[in-house]
Parts: C-alpha cells; structure tokens; sequence
C-alpha cells in the first residue's frame, strides 16, 4: 500500500494500534470518550512522520485541532467518513531571470499549509510548486528553492542540527544564493537564531529564521505572511545577517526583524510573541516596503566570503539562580562533566553565599562560568556591590546586556574551540554579533503595564 493510500497516514507505534484497536481511520468523523469521560467529536486528521506516536489528532467540530494520548482513550465511534485527498495540487514555481534566488531550509513543522474545506484538515505545503499553490505572493518576490534539512519539533534541536544547519547554509551560499530562509519552530527559534550568529559569520545575504504562532487553519493564521514577508527579506533586504521574522503588532500590518542574538519569545501564544531585547527592531517589513529601524547592521555584499565554524559543546547549560538554591545543584554539574555554566543571577548578578565553595570548587575544576541576569533587560553590573565582586574573585565573568539563552549558546561555541580559561573569557566578553551593545537605548525597554490610565489611552489608540 503506497503512503498516499494509506488509511492510517502518518500514524506509526502506540497511535496506529491504537486506531487498529478501535477500528477507524485517517478522515473518520468519530466520537472519542477518555479516561475521565470528556466527549470530543470531529474527525481525524493525518499526521506528519515528524510527529509522536502516543497521540491522535481530531479535528474538533469547533474548528480547532487537540490531541488525544492514546493511553487515555476509553473508547471511539465512527459515525461518518469523510474522504480527502491528502495532496495539494502542484502549479509550476514560475522562474524569472530578473528576481533573486532564495532557498527555504526546513527544519521541521509546517511553514505553509493549504485548508481542506471539506474535511478542515490542514495539508502542509513544501515544495515550491506547493508553496505557490498556497501563497501565490511569492513568485512575485523570488525564485524559490525548498531543501527539506531534517523534520524536528523545535525543542528537539540540539548541537547536531545546529552543525547540519550551519554547513547547509554555507553550501547555499556558495551556490549563489541571494538570500536563506530557515522554516523554525518558534519554541526555540531564538536559540538557533544565537547559534547560527555565532556558526555563520560574514554572510553576504540575508539568513532569516520564521515559524508561526497559530496553524493556518485558523482565520488568525499568521503563517502566510511570515512566510511573505521573511521570503522578501532574504530576497530583497539589505540586512546580510542571521534574523528572525515574526508578526511585529498584534495585527497584519508588518512584520518586525529580529537580530538573531537579541531576540526573545515572550508569549506562549500571541502572534507578535518576538521581542528584541535591550535593543530595538533591525527593520519592519511589509509585503510591499521596508523601513528600517537601525543603521548599524551588516549590508549586503555578494563578494563578501561567509566564515561557517560549525563547533559546538553540549556539555553546558543554564542554572536560574533561586533564593534558597543548594550548592549541590552546582557539585553536581561538575561531577557530570560539564564544562561550562551559564548563571541567570538575580538584580546585577548575585546568587547567595552558600553557593561560593560549590563555584570555587567548579572553576578550580576547569569549568567555566558566566553570569547573565534573570531581569532579562539591562547589565550585569558585578563592580556595584560586594556580592557581584567576590563572584569574580571566584571565577565568574559578567556578560554585560547578553541573554541567557544567547549566552548559553556562545559559551556552547566558544567551548567548541578552545577549554583555555583565559581564550574562553577573551571570546566570551568580545562581541561577535551584538549579543553584547555598549547601552541599551532609552527606548530599548518598554513594558507597558495594563489598567493605568496613560497605558490605557494609548492602547486604545493602538489597538486592532
């Protein structure tokens, strides 16, 4: 039976026994009892190879998608079928001479899909014949190239994606491609967005990374735009470095790009969920305009040869200071090999004294430590007050205005090329990609707090 044909599509392990068990399939309208006796009726979608296998997926008759773990499936009815050709229908990218080349690198999830509107199912789109089917905007911006990388949800990511990705770039690069796309999950789209600041230096094009908050199946979608407008950044952008592009407002009106190691996910679920951070935006971008917000980025230059350093050190990781934290926490990263600490300190950069033998005995064993702060915004300022000095008497190096995450993925680099304390703190503390900025502009923070009166009036003005 060909995987087209096949009416468990994408169910594999626990999920295909399951819908063996019950005696439904892929497009059954069913009525689905669990364990603690919820009813959901809708039908059941096919899945991607990409995905688990101890979920169904229905489609609810609300409109939305949930996922059922088979362990707490009760029982399930099948009270209608309702067939679907699981396919979109391919139109021919057109080609023309005069419009740039852009590749779209896939790393998983779905960065376009079509709407089936007899059976409500979401049909993911990738090659570029499929993306003209569902976003037809884009043969006017670009010659599209699409090269599938691996299939992974975005937390999945780890040390070998991020190499795989990075020398995918290069080879694109090197084959003239005027501009990179890179289809993320948003989970974690920041943490390779660091990576690749630090993997890929010197681009002469745009490398723009761009996911979705909400699948396209949905009237709020914001996938196709992203999409829209990430593709006219790598095709038509001055901007030649590592990006993020995601819904600026809450609204359709623009998109914002992200420099790749200040960028931050700050809502679960919001479509304008990315924030830079200590900084403002690179640019906005529209489907039919850019504006750019910054004049200090890297401009594009087709003669500029990249420098690709795929290295990367995974015995690292980050300890979010609690007060109370126990010094066994650190011994214990130590015992287990790890050669590098990223602290998420409080205020300036403080963790309490109980903690100083355990880091005295970690930065005697060779591991390194770094100190970011948990405020998110603003320095590290260990010189204020005695606490943050004795830290650095102990061995602990502040990283100014870097974010934890990016300072995670650094020290992960930076541990890739050398384990010399005095190399790694040199390289640590010396910008590569502005994940550390000499000042946060006056308007570099903005939390604007709800119920105040002049947050109010402002926001009545604003919002759409």
């Amino acid at each position: 039976m060909s995987e087209m044909n096949d009416p468990l599509k994408g169910y594999k392990g626990h999920a295909r026994e399951a819908l063996l068990k019950f005696g439904v399939k892929v497009w059954s309208d069913v009525r689905v009892v669990n364990d603690a006796g919820s009813v959901f009726e809708g039908v059941i979608l096919p899945r991607s190879e990409s995905f688990d296998d101890l979920h169904l997926v229905m489609k609810l008759k609300t409109g939305y998608n949930v996922g059922l773990h088979v362990d707490r499936i009760e029982h399930v009815t099948e009270v209608g079928y309702k067939e679907a050709k699981y396919k979109i229908p391919e139109k021919e990218f057109p080609s023309r001479p005069t419009l740039p080349k852009v590749t779209l690198l896939g790393t998983g999830g779905t960065i376009a899909s079509r709407l089936d509107y007899r059976t409500g199912a979401v049909i993911p789109a990738f090659t570029p014949g499929e993306l003209y089917g569902a976003v037809p905007e884009l043969a006017d911006i670009c010659n599209l190239t699409t090269k599938k990388i691996f299939g992974v949800f975005s937390e999945n990511m780890a040390m070998e994606n991020y190499i795989v990705l990075a020398n995918a770039i290069g080879e694109e690069i090197a084959a003239g491609a005027d501009g990179i796309v890179i289809g993320h999950g948003t989970d974690t789209m920041g943490h390779t967005a660091a990576i690749l600041s630090f993997m890929v230096q010197n681009s002469p094009v745009p490398i723009v990374l761009v996911g979705s908050q909400r699948s396209s199946d949905r009237p709020s979608s914001d996938a196709a735009l992203n999409l829209i407008h990430s593709v006219r950044t790598a095709a038509h952008s001055d901007i030649a470095e590592v990006m993020i592009c995601m819904f600026g407002p809450t609204s359709d009106r623009y998109g914002l790009l992200h420099r790749g190691t200040r960028c931050r996910k700050m809502h679960s679920s919001y479509r304008s969920t990315f924030r830079t951070i200590s900084d403002i935006p690179l640019a906005m971008v529209s489907p039919t305009s850019f504006t750019y917000l910054h004049d200090d980025f890297r401009r594009r230059d087709k003669t500029r040869v990249p420098v690709i350093d795929p290295v990367y050190d995974d015995r690292t990781t980050i300890l979010y200071y609690y007060p109370g934290m126990n010094p066994d926490l650190v011994d214990a990263l130590v015992e287990k090999g790890y050669h590098g600490i990223v602290i998420a300190g409080t205020g300036l950069g403080h963790v309490n004294k109980p903690l100083y033998p355990a880091i005295k005995r970690a930065t005697e064993a060779g591991v390194h430590i770094v100190m970011a702060v948990q405020t998110i915004w603003g320095f590290a300022q260990m010189y204020v007050y005695d606490t943050g000095r004795d830290l650095m008497d102990l061995g602990i190096v502040p990283l100014d205005n870097m974010i934890p995450e990016t300072a995670l993925m650094k020290l992960s680099w930076v541990l890739g090329h050398t384990r010399e304390r005095a190399e790694v703190m040199r390289l640590m503390t010396t910008p590569v990609a502005h994940e550390i900025t000499p000042r946060e502009p006056h308007n570099g923070y903005l939390v604007m707090q709800g119920g105040l009166p002049e947050t109010e009036e402002w926001v009545s003005g604003h919002w759409k």
